[in-house]
């Protein structure tokens, strides 16, 4: 066989992080931190004292919503095959 570069015969590989089972798992933890921050944000308004720091919980529920939406939509191109 000469020098191709790409040969047919292999297999792409699949780096871990880009498996499916791993973007489930990260949505799972994701909802959890979304979760948790919803809570917070009910704790923080019941409590006078605690509504300066309402901030925190809202930064989780940012940040975790945009992991949440970036990481289904890599989920959905891996499963659909268009990655």
């Amino acid at each position: 066989m000469g020098l191709k570069k790409k040969p047919v015969f292999r297999k792409i590989i699949i780096p871990w992080y880009d498996s499916v089972t791993a973007c489930a798992m990260l949505l799972f933890f994701m909802f959890a931190v979304f979760l948790f921050g919803v809570v917070g944000i009910s704790v923080s308004f019941d409590s006078q004292q605690y509504h300066g720091y309402a901030w925190v919980p809202a930064l989780l529920i940012l940040l975790s919503g945009i992991v949440i939406v970036r990481t289904s939509t890599r989920m959905a191109r891996l499963i659909t095959g268009r990655f």
